[in-house]
This record gives structure tokens, sequence and C-alpha cells, in this order.
């Protein structure tokens, strides 16, 4: 096995980084209406904050502290796809191969 094969497949840590990362990309290509600035500025805040959450989690001091740092980043992806939700509220965006994969994410 190369060592590709060996790296998590699911590194949270990674994938929630990133999921920021190309929600801040999204973001750069929306156009600058006064909706989608407000907006967006919810949205990043969501999405990056999923991913602190996430090692804050695994930082946790015990079982009930991970449970409860765990459940905020589930909040937070929730809200991130609330607000992703309203970055496309006529639908044009739906076109784009990147708000889909965001969806998908969120």
């Amino acid at each position: 096995m190369s060592h590709d094969e060996n790296s998590k497949p699911y590194d949270l840590e990674e994938r929630t980084a990133v999921f920021a990362e190309q929600s801040r990309a999204f973001v750069k290509r929306l156009p600058r209406t006064i909706g989608n600035i407000e907006d967006a500025k919810q949205f990043i805040r969501a999405s990056g904050s999923i991913g602190a959450n996430y090692i804050e989690a695994n930082e946790a001091i015990g079982k009930k502290d991970f449970v409860m740092k765990i459940k905020i980043c589930r909040r937070e992806a929730k809200e991130t796809s609330y607000w992703l939700r309203l970055l496309d509220v006529d639908g044009s965006l739906e076109r784009h191969a990147s708000n889909s994969q965001l969806r998908q994410r969120s």
C-alpha cells in the first residue's frame, strides 16, 4: 500500500478546512448585491466554524464535552446550508457545479 492509501479517508479536520476554502472561493464569484454581501458574511462565518469547532472537539476534556462540540459542528453545518440556500434564492446558481458540490458537503 502506498502512503496515500494509508492516510485517513475521513480526515474531518482536512475536509472541513477544504470546505471552508471552497466556500470562500465560491463567495468571491458571487454578484455583489446587498443581499449577497450580507448573506455571504454569515455563510463564510458558519462554514469556517464547522472546522474550528471540530478541532476543539478533538481537544475535548471528556466525552460529554466532545459530544457537545460535535453537536455545535452539526448546528454550524446546518446553518451553512441555510445561508447557501439564501445565496441561491433565485435558483441561478443551481446550474454551477461548485454550488451543487457545496450543497452536498454542507
